[in-house]
């Protein structure tokens, strides 16, 4: 047999292995957010939700490219069992919904319609990245609803300039790759290396990485599958407006955490951020990156129950 018959061969049996893993992968992928969550109707579309713990309410709200799934994960990761969280998809996001020309203002009013549902009053608000745009204007909008605003990698303002025109570059390849779940999950798994450096995890970051913030990071990752449930939630981030200079209006004590290496969510979105909330405090950090959760878990674990213990009974 010839030497060319045999690499096709070898070709076709890693075609077959890959197909076969791969529609493995989507089957647990499309399990685990089925069944889980609950779904309420509201004037703004579906609400899906997820809550679990127990003690002080915090409102989690996820990032481009998660859901009711990546708000356990970051719950789960940065609050423990020691506070009931609320988990909802956003807009677009698994089984909630949108009306054309919806805002990140009606997103706001459906958290409040969620809150109410569940019989809660007042909550700390912990938002990851792209959660940070209907985060902060719950705040505006509902400050007496708000104990607490904690921004983790959050986008925050619109900017035209190159930097943030390369961010923007970055974004527009996520957000093609999270069209197709076969797309992503071919990404995601064989080039894995190149996806955490698109998402601002370097090689340096990764090497210095433990094994819990490596899991964590994976978890990130791996959780986002399925993707094509998002991609309308992914496309809603891209185009819906942010709330820029109305932040200005926020009562509520906010921490903001981010990392001057982000490259996808600019580190000039915690400075924007910061110079105009009102006593709002920045914690700086030198890496990690976008995925900045996995990379300082610990010591931001330790910061945010903190500051939303400090601030309860405001």
């Amino acid at each position: 047999m010839s030497i060319l018959r045999w690499v096709i061969i070898a070709l076709l049996l890693a075609v077959v292995v890959g197909s076969i893993a791969c529609l493995r992968d989507l089957r647990h992928a499309y399990e685990r957010i089925g069944g889980k969550s609950k779904v309420i109707p509201s004037p703004y579309g579906d609400i899906e939700f997820l809550e679990g713990g127990s003690g002080l309410p915090v409102l989690v709200i996820h990032g481009s490219g998660g859901g009711f799934d990546q708000g356990e994960l970051i719950a789960k990761a940065i609050l423990g069992s020691n506070f009931h969280w609320i988990a909802p998809s956003r807009f677009g996001y698994l089984r909630s919904t949108f009306h054309d020309g919806a805002t990140f203002d009606e997103q706001a009013h459906a958290y409040a319609r969620l809150l109410d549902h569940l019989g809660i009053r007042k909550v700390a608000v912990v938002a990851l990245s792209h959660g940070g745009p209907s985060a902060l204007l719950f705040a505006v909008l509902y400050p007496e609803r708000v104990s607490s605003l904690t921004l983790l990698s959050c986008g925050v303002a619109s900017s035209t300039d190159a930097e943030q025109a390369t961010a923007n570059q970055k974004g527009s390849a996520l957000t093609t790759i999270f069209r197709y779940d076969l797309l992503y999950w071919g990404v995601s798994t064989l080039m894995r290396r190149q996806l955490m450096g698109l998402m601002g995890a370097s090689d340096e970051v990764m090497a210095k990485l433990t094994p819990e913030q490596r899991r964590l990071m994976d978890d990130v990752i791996d959780d986002m599958n399925p993707v094509a449930p998002r991609s309308a939630g992914v496309t809603f981030d891209n185009t819906a407006a942010m709330p820029n200079d109305r932040i200005a209006a926020i009562t509520a004590p906010a921490l903001i955490i981010h990392a001057t290496d982000d490259s996808l969510q600019l580190y000039r979105n915690a400075e924007f951020a910061a110079a105009r909330i009102p006593g709002a405090r920045l914690e700086r950090y030198a890496r990690g990156g976008h995925l900045l959760i996995a990379v300082e878990q610990d010591e931001i674990r330790r910061e945010t129950q903190r500051f939303i213990r400090a601030n309860s009974e405001r």
